[in-house]
């Protein structure tokens, strides 16, 4: 096959279990299962840290935070660091990116909610070295989204609903790039979406809800009380907004099926991170446990192979990916563990109140505090809703310093 066009979809808040291929009844995803049946689903991935800005500059660079950067919420992505968007010119490929950035230098007085923040301009020196460039920084409007980059000097509003936005004009580009370079320069593109992030209330055009009682909730959200109240409410907006993004992701794959590009594009779908609604009595991110860090991962390669990928994978690696197919080569990848962290604390409600590291496997997690000491140990394999922390029980001693050893070890590799 010649050098394919690559094209990673990146969502917002969207957790591994929350997907109608993944099992969730909740779930209506029809264009994301139709891809799953013709990709390699990455069953174990993890995001390398479950917040926004650091899981994009992980992705971004291949380097996890905060080495590449990025510590604080406030960071900006290093100008001039080197991201997969250079990495992707060196190898001859054109590059563009759509959508939500989240990566560039906010002032932290500044609401992060509303119009004020969706119109801030990313200097074209802080977009990642990528050549062509439309999108925002942030702001959470999940409706009627500012845009601005390479086409658009000033931010301009567009009416409609976000994720049908972005896709809309991600489509529109790269069909007109494929006509044009039907010889030429395979792509590179980013396509960032921020549905099915809150706020959970905003409007899905087209699509009905099922009303919070009709939620399914997993066994491990408590009942009774406000936890379950506020869960469903949630829950029945962000199945909304699953449901409206996979219609436009499928529009997206429509437009490139249309113009050729199909045959000839590897597709990356995932999420930054997930979202705790209610488990554990937690909400949002932040968190380690398998509802905040465990994201989709599906690679669709034309001619490539289907199924279900074994091996624990965390999304730092997917520059790799797109390296090795960039270059002809196939990624070979994967191990029995990924390293996920917190490497600040994030002064916003309902997140995670502390800083943390961690190993997960298809069977185990061992989280460690900043201090080193264990602060959660399940087994996944037989306690996948991670309903007893082992930390301390006596039956497992052994089992927990051992894995707490590792943890060390893995922070001494990756500095």
């Amino acid at each position: 096959m010649t050098r394919p066009n690559i094209l990673w979809i990146v969502t917002t808040q969207w957790r591994a279990q929350s997907l109608g291929y993944a099992g969730d009844a909740n779930a209506r995803t029809p264009h994301l299962d139709a891809l799953a049946a013709e990709s390699l689903n990455f069953r174990e991935a993890v995001t390398p840290h479950p917040f926004g800005p650091f899981a994009r500059a992980a992705m971004m660079t291949g380097v996890e935070s905060p080495q590449n950067g990025v510590r604080d919420y406030f960071d900006a992505l290093p100008e001039g660091a080197p991201t997969i968007a250079h990495a992707m010119r060196e190898r001859g490929y054109m590059t563009a990116f759509f959508g939500k950035w989240h990566l560039a230098k906010r002032d932290p007085s500044a609401a992060l909610v509303g119009e004020a923040h969706a119109r801030m301009v990313v200097p074209d020196t802080a977009r990642g070295g990528f050549e062509f460039w439309e999108g925002f920084e942030s702001g959470f409007l999940l409706n009627n989204p500012w845009l601005h980059g390479t086409r658009l000097a000033e931010p301009v509003q567009f009416p409609g609903y976000q994720s049908d936005v972005i896709c809309g004009r991600a489509g529109e580009w790269l069909a007109t790039e494929t006509a044009g370079r039907a010889v030429g320069k395979p792509w590179f593109a980013v396509v960032s979406l921020e549905p099915p992030h809150p706020p959970y209330d905003a409007q899905t055009e087209g699509v009905a809800r099922r009303g919070a009682e009709g939620v399914l909730l997993r066994a491990n959200v408590p009942r009774g009380g406000e936890t379950e109240a506020r869960a469903r409410r949630e829950l029945e907006g962000y199945y909304a907004h699953g449901t409206a993004t996979d219609a436009a992701i499928g529009r997206l794959i429509d437009r490139l099926k249309l113009c050729g590009a199909w045959s000839r594009t590897v597709v990356v779908f995932t999420s930054a991170h997930g979202d705790m609604h209610g488990a554990h009595g937690l909400f949002r991110k932040g968190w380690p446990h398998e509802e905040s860090v465990r994201v989709p991962l599906l690679v669709r390669v034309p001619g490539g192979g289907h199924g279900v990928f074994p091996r624990a994978v965390s999304l730092v690696e997917l520059p790799a990916m797109a390296k090795a197919w960039a270059e002809g080569t196939t990624w070979a990848g994967g191990a029995d563990v990924a390293r996920i962290s917190m490497p600040s604390v994030v002064k916003l409600p309902l997140q995670c109140d502390r800083v943390w590291r961690g190993l997960r496997s298809s069977r185990r997690k061992m989280v460690v505090g900043e201090d080193g000491r264990p602060w959660m140990f399940f087994d996944l394999e037989h306690d996948p809703g991670e309903t007893k922390n082992l930390v301390g029980d006596l039956a497992h001693i052994r089992e927990v310093a051992e894995w707490r050893d590792r943890v060390a070890e893995a922070e001494i590799r990756k500095v």
